[in-house]
């Protein structure tokens, strides 16, 4: 058994309900090594923030490539296992998802976020049979190489307004019947559409969490499987900059800078 399979073995072991693994997402390898060090069992990436770090936007308009040579590099920098965001799958036919994880797969990744939002940024969803022929895609790329990558089916009704808890319920059973081991379903927090979906998916559930959501033993208490933070983390790193440089071009004072990791911390990680 190869340490990449081992790695994939046990993310998939982590997905507990009542006993959630926690994902704060990060989009380079420095925000990946703080992450392991601050106690990470897993890392994941954030495409946004991955897409943000490299000089495009959020929604497949980062290039396959740049992504997974993003992922390999947060592979380098931590010893845990990482998943990885790949929007929609940086491809408009099934096997063009199968390329992006196959290539996910070689970058050293054991686990992908598969959304559901339509191409293009478009308004609503994909229809079910085409997101699940893209779902087993991802499942057979997987077995082709000998890796059983852990496939996170994310379903967008909540999150755009496409649709409520049956449309949920429905997406969630034709996924997993496609081959996706676990489902997503961020934009959602309020614990009793929470408890409802984790009572009608017969799967690892995981949420997205934030500032107002329910806390992690929360969310634990009502049997999720898995919390990320999704691109949060990054968007509060970015208000950073945006409050130092508000704060030095304006009174020309430095407060925004006064929680700051100091330099030598950071660089010490980076030097592991």
């Amino acid at each position: 058994m190869s340490d990449q399979h081992s790695r994939a073995e046990l993310f998939r072991s982590l997905h507990v309900p009542s006993a959630p693994i926690v994902l704060v997402n990060a989009w380079d390898a420095a925000s990946a090594r703080i992450v392991e060090d601050a106690g990470a069992h897993a890392v994941a990436t954030t495409s946004a923030g991955v897409a943000w770090s490299l000089g495009a936007p959020d929604g497949d308009v980062l290039g396959r490539d740049l992504a997974t040579e993003l992922v390999g590099r947060v592979v380098g920098a931590v010893s845990v296992p990482v998943t990885a965001d790949i929007e929609s799958g940086f491809g408009s036919t099934p096997e063009q998802v199968a390329e992006t994880v196959r290539a996910v797969l070689a970058a050293g990744a054991v686990g992908v976020n598969l959304e559901d939002a339509a191409p293009d940024g478009g308004p609503g969803l994909r229809e079910v049979a085409d997101q699940c022929a893209r779902l087993a895609a991802a499942r057979s790329a997987g077995a082709e190489v000998g890796v059983p990558v852990y496939v996170n089916a994310r379903i967008d009704t909540f999150l755009r307004g496409a649709g409520g808890l049956p449309e949920t319920l429905d997406r969630a059973a034709a996924f997993l019947e496609a081959g996706a081991d676990g489902i997503f379903v961020p934009g959602v927090v309020d614990p009793e559409t929470v408890a409802a979906l984790v009572a009608g998916i017969p799967a690892p559930v995981n949420i997205m969490a934030g500032p107002g959501a329910p806390t992690v033993p929360e969310l634990a208490r009502l049997g999720v499987a898995r919390v990320s933070l999704g691109s949060a983390v990054a968007e509060a790193a970015y208000a950073v900059v945006r409050r130092a440089a508000e704060e030095a071009f304006g009174p020309g004072g430095y407060g925004s800078l006064a929680d700051a990791l100091d330099y030598g911390t950071v660089n010490e990680l980076m030097r592991r």
